[in-house]
């Protein structure tokens, strides 16, 4: 490999991992035009192992938006990344996927009325997998988000 090739991987790794922590983001603050902007044109997410739905960036994030009404209070900690990008793998340079575990804690709407909310009384963990394509104008967009929920607590 040359310099520039490894520039230019360096360079999409970086990329790649802004959308992903932009995704959590988007979720965590409700921001459902920034999670519609992280998709690419037919871009889709499954949300089934969790309980949800699979559908469209539109369907999912209308349905997301209602879900997180019973949650104000959420954090999605997205680590582990494994980035596959490139030729290896037998992915072509504009395509990569990325698995990346997930631990998702939240308080439940009316858990911790008159006080300060204290600790989450929710947590759901498990793995996403990423596929993202390099689009002509915006970059690298999502288009497919697969939640693979491994476990979940609520506690009182």
């Amino acid at each position: 490999m040359t310099q520039r090739v490894d520039l230019a991987s360096v360079m999409d790794r970086l990329a790649i991992d802004e959308v992903v922590t932009g995704y959590a983001r988007a979720v965590d603050d409700g921001d459902w035009s920034a999670y519609r902007a992280l998709f690419a044109p037919g871009g889709r997410a499954d949300y089934s192992s969790a309980g949800g739905i699979e559908g469209t960036a539109d369907e999912v994030a209308g349905w997301l938006a209602e879900a997180m009404r019973l949650f104000p209070v959420r954090q999605h900690l997205i680590v582990n990344r494994l980035i596959r990008l490139g030729e290896g793998g037998g992915w072509a340079a504009d395509r990569a996927e990325v698995l990346a575990d997930f631990v998702n804690p939240m308080r439940l709407d009316g858990s911790g009325a008159g006080g300060p909310v204290t600790a989450p009384n929710f947590a759901a963990a498990g793995r996403y997998t990423f596929v993202l394509a390099r689009t002509a104008l915006d970059g690298w967009r999502l288009t497919r988000v697969t939640v693979h929920e491994k476990w979940r607590h609520l506690s009182a």
